[in-house]
């Protein structure tokens, strides 16, 4: 099935759940770092340009996309990642990625922001710790926008650091006729950030500790009507599992009202969230 095929939408989304805009093309950006600066003492963000973004971005409100970043290889600093060709994608070696989601879009001074999780290893974070202005990467994507739904009166949202900018954006976006609960599992008080919304917002910063997400949830007090409840949940795959049995057979949540995607999974490397369904674990 090529990306022509693919379900489109055209918001805003008032359906009550998710929706998927399909792009018509994946394209392909070569960026360099504009600036960084760490928000909190684990938490940088870094700005990017390029004249790969002067013509846009598909930024979408309310609407936690990912992208797939390419980075240059730790030791030889060499930098692979696909280009589009006649005959489809092809890459010069093997490229190294992870993805993300897009924290902000300046459309006025064409910047893309990513947020990065400093937690001592891996290839993404030991590059965002050394990140200089003019470091190269390249950034693919999104292949669609993830729409959530603006028409609820309540949301959930609730992850870890890796979910950060997701839930930010979504207490940032949320209609200012709703309620937004947002429930942050973090290292310790340090890393607490100022996150404000046009929304009601119901804030929890959560230190981390065993089971510390999954008991932070089930000490929130749901509302007495969930059918007007929409949850996002993002983080650690084993983490997740336990709360999403909790959304859906303690709480009655339908499939409809709930996103959970876990973005990584202790011990695996170069975990693919694509490739793995909660549903069936």
């Amino acid at each position: 099935m090529s990306m022509r095929d693919l379900p489109r939408f055209s918001g805003p989304n008032r359906t009550g759940e998710l929706r998927l805009n399909y792009l018509d093309r994946l394209a392909r950006r070569e960026l360099r770092v504009a600036r960084c600066h760490d928000v909190t003492p684990r938490y940088r963000r870094v700005v990017l340009t390029g004249e790969d973004l002067q013509t846009g971005f598909p930024y979408a409100v309310f609407a936690p996309d990912h992208v797939r970043v390419f980075f240059p290889h730790p030791e030889t600093g060499v930098l692979v990642a696909p280009r589009e060709t006649p005959d489809g994608w092809v890459s010069d070696g093997e490229p190294i990625h992870r993805d993300y989601t897009v924290r902000a879009w300046d459309p006025a001074r064409h910047e893309l922001t990513l947020d990065f999780v400093l937690h001592g290893h891996g290839v993404a974070s030991r590059w965002a710790e050394s990140v200089q202005p003019g470091d190269q990467l390249v950034v693919n994507g999104p292949s669609a926008n993830w729409l959530l739904p603006e028409d609820c009166p309540r949301y959930l949202a609730l992850g870890d650091e890796t979910a950060l900018p997701a839930i930010a954006r979504i207490i940032e976006e949320a209609p200012a006729t709703a309620h937004v609960t947002a429930l942050i599992e973090i290292a310790g008080p340090a890393e607490e950030q100022d996150l404000t919304g046009p929304a009601t917002l119901d804030l929890h910063w959560i230190h981390r500790g065993p089971g510390s997400l999954e008991q932070g949830l089930r000490a929130w007090t749901p509302p007495v009507d969930v059918a007007g409840l929409f949850v996002f949940a993002a983080g650690e795959t084993n983490a997740l599992k336990p709360i999403r049995r909790y959304l859906r057979n303690d709480l009655g949540l339908t499939r409809d009202q709930i996103v959970v995607d876990g973005y990584w999974k202790r011990g695996v490397a170069d975990f693919d969230h694509h490739n793995y369904e909660l549903d069936d674990n």
